[in-house]
């Protein structure tokens, strides 16, 4: 087996570890949130986590604002994890008498949605595990690493360093696995760091199958779905060429059409980056009448999460950011177009 704790570059602070491990001995009721829209980074750290402590002996619960996509319902004890959307006295009932709320995959506490304001009048410790940058001062301990790949990454790394490699067990080396290999698009960006590979490494010595893990995320979509991306693909995709950019956009009665369930328009945004010199890709995403989720992905240094942020009321990382607006879908679109007029130059040069 590799000694991953030797060959890793130590980024988690020793005051922080030590913050931590006090938290885990000294409570006995845990609870591990993420942010509202679960992704497979959310998820998966999550329950990695949720499978650590649970390992130690202490009781814990995974909270989620809502519901993940269908396609990480496969992981182990993803039948266990709470949604506040459906259950929110549970919910509820769990964080208010948590020792410690661990804050997985987001900044700011707002992201939680309607778990916000449990989470808030919580007398718990929070402790932050998280990859996005600029996070709130409302933490007490805060692991906070952008330059992470994501933060199923950070939580390999708290394990290991608390309690050694063989804390990952197969159940926590599938979790982190899925969460590193969707926030990076299967390892396609925001994963040139050795470091990543050396922790992959680490966690096919566990006995994880990462080729069925790619299929169980990748390779389960439903007739439906697939006839939506063909149709958003040929009906809906609009190259801007003099900005080497894309967009796609699908309305509420569109994704009716095709009878679209959570996580159904997963991954649609990546696809006009296969075009030849586009550079930055926008999805526009009628939730329901007048709101719109925004997703932006963009390659080398374009800063799409500079964009979300001064157009779309978002933020992420440099390459891969969202936000939401509450608007017509026209106006929207508009939107997309006064970034795009305002960040020519970085677009073309």
């Amino acid at each position: 087996m590799i000694n991953l704790l030797i060959m890793l570059e130590k980024i988690i602070s020793p005051a922080s570890l030590e913050a931590v491990r006090l938290l885990l001995a000294s409570g006995n009721n845990f609870v591990v949130l993420a942010h509202k829209n679960p992704d497979g980074d959310a998820v998966g750290s999550s329950l990695a986590l949720f499978h650590y402590i649970k390992n130690l002996g202490k009781n814990v619960k995974v909270v989620l604002p809502n519901a993940f996509p269908e396609f990480l319902s496969w992981l182990p004890s993803a039948g266990d994890v709470l949604f506040y959307e459906n259950d929110s006295e549970q919910a509820t009932a769990a964080i208010m008498s948590a020792d410690v709320l661990f804050c997985l995959d987001f900044n700011a506490v707002s992201r939680v949605g309607d778990a916000a304001s449990a989470v808030q009048e919580s007398c718990a410790k929070r402790v932050l595990v998280d990859h996005h940058p600029f996070p709130e001062d409302s933490f007490n301990v805060k692991i906070s690493h952008p330059e992470a790949c994501s933060t199923s990454e950070l939580v390999y790394r708290l394990v290991t360093s608390l309690s050694g490699e063989e804390a990952v067990t197969f159940e926590v080396a599938q979790c982190i696995y899925t969460g590193m290999m969707t926030d990076t698009g299967a390892f396609a960006y925001a994963s040139a760091r050795k470091d990543i590979y050396l922790i992959i490494a680490s966690l096919l010595d566990k006995g994880i199958d990462k080729d069925k893990i790619y299929r169980n995320v990748f390779y389960t979509s439903s007739v439906s779905r697939m006839k939506l991306h063909g149709y958003a693909m040929y009906r809906k995709l609009k190259v801007y060429s003099k900005y080497n950019s894309a967009l796609i956009t699908l309305s509420h009665d569109e994704l009716m059409r095709f009878f679209a369930a959570k996580g159904d328009t997963e991954g649609l945004v990546n696809q006009p980056l296969q075009i030849k010199d586009i550079r930055f890709s926008c999805f526009l995403r009628e939730e329901k009448p007048g709101k719109i989720n925004v997703s932006l992905r963009s390659v080398d240094d374009f800063p799409c999460n500079e964009v979300a942020a001064e157009f779309f009321n978002g933020g992420g990382h440099r390459n891969a950011s969202g936000g939401e607006l509450h608007c017509s879908m026209d106006e929207a679109v508009a939107r997309f177009r006064l970034a795009l007029q305002k960040y020519r130059k970085a677009l073309v040069e």
